[in-house]
């Protein structure tokens, strides 16, 4: 898993599972949803769109995502 990015095919249960630390930054784009049990198998793209996200702010939470990944790392 180390230097593995997160991209938006991967699913939110699968995210959050690996990064806990990632969940506050998935929420605060408006996806409450991660607990929920279709986050299991619903991509970060899929949950996304679902909320009414575009690519654009997509793109940017998965840059954020990243980037709350590595801090927590170098913590």
């Amino acid at each position: 898993m180390a230097g593995e990015k997160i991209t938006k095919n991967m699913t939110l249960g699968e995210i959050v599972s690996k990064h806990p630390e990632s969940a506050g930054v998935i929420m605060s784009y408006g996806l409450h949803c991660i607990g929920c049990h279709v986050a299991a198998w619903e991509t970060l793209e899929q949950g996304a769109k679902s909320h009414g996200l575009g690519d654009k702010q997509i793109e940017q939470m998965v840059k954020d995502v990243n980037a709350e990944i590595e801090k927590k790392k170098k913590e």
